[in-house]
Order: C-alpha cells, then structure tokens, then sequence
C-alpha cells in the first residue's frame, strides 16, 4: 500500500526557515524521482523542487531558486525540502508528489510565512 506522508510545516516570520519532510513507503523510493508541489488559496497547484534517483540532479521554480533546497535520504525514504528566507507568498499547502504510483500525493502540510 503506497503512503506519502509530509510534516514539518508550521509558521514563520518573513525571513525564517522550516524543513519539510515526506516519508514514502509500499514503492521502491529510492528508484523515483520526487517532486514538492504547493498550492496556494486561489491559485492552481505548483511545482517547486525536483529530484531525480540517486540526487544526481534537482531543479527549481525560478522564484524559489537559491533560498529552497530539495534533497533525498534512501535509507530512510524521505524527501525534505529545507526552506530558507521565506515569504509571505510561500504562504501554502505544501504536497510531495512521485509519479507512476497510486496515489501519488500525500495530505500535504501547511507553512504560513506572516509577521
């Protein structure tokens, strides 16, 4: 039985950090690539990071590039995202996402960025 399962959201002040993590299981992880998404109130679903098997690559949305990173630990199949000066307009639902499984979301985890 597939299971993506995030936490670590919460909020924070402009400018402050949070580690979100997504632990999969029933699938081979270490074989996927993973993907963040995030979905703001209002606005369509988003990527945010990608990261391909072994971590041998990663990408980003242009407004999140140099302050997010995206990184994978196989023996624990987990995907974090490490968050750095946040904004108010990362304000989301955040969601991991692998495809060619079912299902392929987890519940998300709320991040608020407010002062």
């Amino acid at each position: 039985q597939v299971q993506l399962v995030e936490s670590g959201g919460g909020t924070v002040q402009p400018g402050g950090s949070l580690r979100v993590s997504c632990e999969g299981s029933g699938f081979a992880f270490s074989n996927y690539a993973m993907w963040w998404y995030r979905e703001a109130p209002g606005l369509e679903r988003e990527w945010v990071a990608l990261i391909l098997p072994g971590a041998t690559v990663t990408n980003y949305r242009d407004s999140v590039k140099g302050r997010f990173t995206i990184s994978r630990d196989d023996a624990k199949n987990t995907v974090y995202l490490q968050m750095n000066n946040l904004k108010p307009e990362d304000t989301a639902m955040y969601y991991c996402h692998v495809k060619g499984v079912e299902p392929s979301w987890g519940q998300g985890t709320q991040v608020t960025v407010s002062s």
